[in-house]
Order: C-alpha cells, then structure tokens, then sequence
C-alpha cells in the first residue's frame, strides 16, 4: 500500500505546490464567500426581484428554491466528479460556471430566465466546497488543519452575517441587478489566482489515474437517485411551510419520491466498487458523528441568520439594512476567533472544543427567549456576539475531525458529504424554525384571545382606558373606540408573534445541546501525527 492510501502526507503530495499554504486557504476561501455570499443576499433582495420582473412574491420564491435544488444535486456528487475530472480542473470550471451563470442572472430579463440561470449557478456553486475543502486538507499537514479552516470557516460562517446588511444597501441603493453581478469580478480575480498558485495533488492525480486505467464505470443509476433524492428533499424543505406541507399533494409526492430515492440509495451505493456517493463513510464512528453535528450546526447557522433579521423588520420595524447591521458585531466576533480556534485544533482534542462551542451557542439561543417588545439594538446584537464566540468552537473542530481516519483517496468523497450536512442542515433548520414559527403563533393566538373578549373584565377595562386615551388625544366618541379595539388587536398580534419567535429559539437552544452527547461519542485524535486510514 502506498503512503498515500495509508493516510500520509508529505509537502510533496500537497496542493500547494511550492507555495505558502496559507496563501492557498486564502485563495480557496474567495470563490466560497462569494458563492455563500449571493444566497444570504438573494434571500433579501427577493421583494425587489418580484416587483422588479411583476411576480408575486410565491413566485419570487422559485429563484431561491431553484439554486438550492440544483446545488445539491451537484454537491452530493462533487466528489467523484472532481476525483474523475480532476480537482483544480473541476475547481475551476464551477467557478467559471458560477461566474457565468452571476453575470447572466445580472441581465435576466423575466422570471422564467432567472430560474434558468439560477439552476446553472447552483450546479457551479454545489461543486466548488467540495473542491476547496479537499484542496486545503492536501495542502496542510493534519497538525495544521485547523488553522487552514479557520481561514475557509471565516467565509463560510461571515458570509451569511455580511449577506443581509450587503443585500440591504444594494437594493436599497441600486437594482436587484446588481446582487447578482457583483460576483463576477470576484469570481474572475478567484480563476485567475486558483489558476496560477493552485496544483493537482499527487494522491488526487494517482486515484484519478487508477479510475480511468481500470475503465470509467460510471454509476448512473446512483446518480439519478441522490440527484431526484436531494433535490426532491430541498424541494419539499423549501416549499413545505408555504404550501401546507403534507396537506399539499405535490408535496407529499416529492417528499415520498424524496425518501424512496435516498433510502434505495444505500444498498446500491454500498454495493458499487466505485460508488457515485460513498455511504461507507456514514459508517464510520467519527465520520458518521462528525456528520450529525455538522447538519446541527447548519441549522442553528442558517435557521438564527434568517429569524433575527425576519423578526427585527416585522416586529420592530427595522429596515433590511438595519436588521442586517444587528449581525455584524457576531461576524466581527467570529473572524477574531477563527484564528483563535484555528490554534486550539492542534492542541486540544475536537470533541471537548465542540462541546464547548454546543454550550456556548445554546447559551445565545436561550439569551434570545428573553426578548420582548422593547429590546434594543444592543440587546439583539449582543445575542450575535455570543454565537460568534461559539461557531467557530463547533465548525472547525468538526471539519478537523471528520477527516481522522480518511485516506487521502477518499478526501474529495468526505467534504463532498460534510458539505451536504451543512447545506440539508441549513435547508432542515429553516424549515423546521419557520413551521413552529407558524404553528406556535396559531397556538399562542388561541390561548390569548380567550382573554380578548366583551365579557372578560380585563378587556373592558383596557378598551376603556384606550378609548379614553384617543378621545383626550382629539378624537371623537365613536372614532376613538374603534381604534382601542385595533389597538389591542395590534398588540395582541404582537405578543402572539413575540411568544412564537421565543419558542423557535428555545427549539434552537435544544438542537444547540443535542450536539453535546454526539460530540462526546467521537473518539480522541492523534494531535501530532497524520491520522490514520482504517
């Protein structure tokens, strides 16, 4: 066996080809923060793409759902195709494909080519994690990983912080347009510098040279099933709360295609020599645990990045410029600690970090099941803050650890399925948040309007001392009890709506804790030397 397919690295082997590593993790990092970049934003310039084309906002929709389709169907699949293809190759034409597909989303002249541009950026997009994960695992020595996804987890994990102030300003400033065409300069300056500094691994080229000497036997039939599997999945995710879930028919049809597809998937991958997905690796203790956590944290990520900002516009009326300035200080926060956390990987075992950073984001979850209608900016800020503190303690130890035991020849497959967790979790998280959202405010109106009626003592009394109030300020008789009434409508509304999101954050403090056994269940990693292959 050679020490490539035992786990070894050497400067040799690596992606870097001669250049500083970190220069490498730096370049990497710009075609993800563009590509988790324009999906925070697009989400905020969705109303101005719906007046802007003369579509409802439903329909507006289908340019968010379409890009998260097409991106996982590309990125459960990312990995043999850059294995196939090769890596800085498969790299590249993603990058190129997602610039392309920016620049022509910039000039989409209906819905319908927005959707079908939109499609062709989420296949560039689904492919380029995969690839930079792989490239940076090959670049740095199993000692100094965690300082390379440091460097990759401040674009992951900033993006979506950056995203809803960004998109804000620009289309408050600008056009729509200009969401999607902002890509392109950082998608070229990324081929140009990925071209030049980045090089195929030896280990990448030798597996890809065993694939094509033994005769390319590609696996359509794995394919179609996690392609109708995933993108069902994300279908139904992102479409369920707005379509009443299982009480649509056509949701329940594609969440049952969704789930035959993945669950046939696993005989057939797991029968195949070489597997289009290698589910194998789900098998595996630290891998499959790693995998778990990472879907959590996705959700918490995306799920917390949507209903702070959704909460602050609709609840305190701050404009989508300010509601995104309210994330900022936590993407500051995380950027400080990136490097922090980056040096803790190599002398502190992952699973005590992750346990950490579990805490410390339940903590921040459950600091926010305090607010009320009278929160201040700081106070929605500070909550950011703490989840800045603990994101990195559970994004790069996991990603850290999920390579232990996974023979170079098998990078390309394990950060193509690390980065489905992030994704799926992220669709899952939102999803779930929005369905309780919705279900505790008709839980929460139930209860609170027992108390909203003529024969109840407190009511009366209310409505008269309101009345009372808009007479003394101008209004007559008539006019002024009406609006006590719309005025304790409003109110009640608002406490409904309050009470809900409380809800949503107290679930999110609990998914935040689930991860603190599964983390734990990871064994102990040898801080100093390569990791192992099984």
């Amino acid at each position: 066996m050679t020490d490539t397919t035992a786990g070894g690295w050497s400067p040799e082997r690596s992606a870097a080809g001669g250049h500083n590593p970190y220069l490498i993790a730096f370049v990497v990092s710009i075609a993800t923060f563009m590509e988790v970049l324009d999906t925070t934003i697009a989400n905020v310039a969705l109303r101005h793409i719906a007046g802007g084309l003369a579509v409802g906002i439903d329909e507006s929709t289908y340019v968010i759902t379409s890009y998260l389709v097409a991106n996982a169907i590309v990125l459960s699949i990312s990995g043999w195709l850059a294995t196939v293809i090769g890596r800085k190759r498969f790299y590249m034409i993603c990058v190129a494909t997602f610039t392309l597909a920016s620049l022509l989303c910039g000039l989409a002249w209906s819905l319908e080519s927005l959707v079908l541009f939109r499609i062709l950026q989420g296949f560039g997009g689904g492919g380029m994690a995969t690839s930079e994960q792989a490239i940076l695992a090959d670049s740095f020595p199993p000692a100094k990983r965690g300082q390379a996804f440091a460097i990759y987890g401040v674009a992951v994990v900033v993006a979506p912080v950056v995203g809803p102030t960004l998109g804000g300003w620009i289309t408050d400033t600008y056009t729509w347009h200009w969401v999607f065409l902002i890509n392109v300069p950082m998608g070229l300056l990324s081929l140009f510098l990925v071209g030049m500094l980045v090089s195929e691994p030896s280990g990448a080229k030798e597996e890809r040279a065993r694939l094509l000497r033994g005769g390319l036997r590609v696996d359509f039939v794995g394919f179609a099933l996690v392609a109708i599997g995933l993108g069902s999945l994300e279908f139904v995710l992102d479409e369920g709360q707005r379509n009443d879930w299982f009480g649509s028919n056509m949701i329940l049809g594609f969440a049952l295609v969704s789930g035959f597809c993945l669950l046939t998937l696993i005989p057939w991958e797991l029968s195949r020599k070489d597997p289009i997905v290698d589910i194998s690796l789900l098998g595996r203790r630290q891998f499959g645990a790693c995998f778990v956590v990472m879907l959590a944290t996705g959700a918490v990520l995306i799920a917390t990045t949507q209903m702070l900002p959704q909460m602050l516009q609709t609840e305190l009326n701050y404009t989508a410029y300010l509601a995104g300035l309210a994330l900022s200080p936590g993407g500051i926060v995380t950027m400080m600690m990136m490097p922090v956390v980056g040096r803790l990987v190599s002398v502190v075992q992952p699973k005590y970090l992750l346990v950490f950073g579990a805490a410390v984001v339940s903590l921040a979850m459950w600091y926010l099941t305090g607010l009320n209608g009278d929160i201040t900016y700081g106070y929605a800020a500070m909550s950011r803050v703490m989840l800045g503190v603990g994101l990195p303690f559970l994004f790069l130890p996991v990603t850290t650890a999920s390579y232990d035991g996974v023979p170079p020849d098998k990078t390309n497959q394990a950060s193509a399925l690390i980065n489905v967790a992030r994704n799926v979790g992220g669709s899952m998280g939102v999803a779930l948040a929005q369905t309780m959202l919705a279900q505790r405010q008709q839980f929460h109106q139930s209860r609170l309007i027992e108390h909203a009626a003529p024969s109840d003592i407190g009511y009366q009394q209310t409505i008269d001392a309101i009345t009372r109030y808009f007479q003394a300020s101008g209004s007559s008789a008539s006019d002024a009890a009406g609006q006590a009434i719309a005025w304790v409508g409003q109110t009640l509304q608002h406490q409904i709506d309050l009470l809900a999101y409380i809800d949503v954050f107290w679930m999110l403090a609990i998914l935040g804790l689930s991860m603190i056994p599964v983390a734990l269940s990871l064994r102990s990693i040898d801080l100093g030397a390569a990791p192992r292959g099984h």
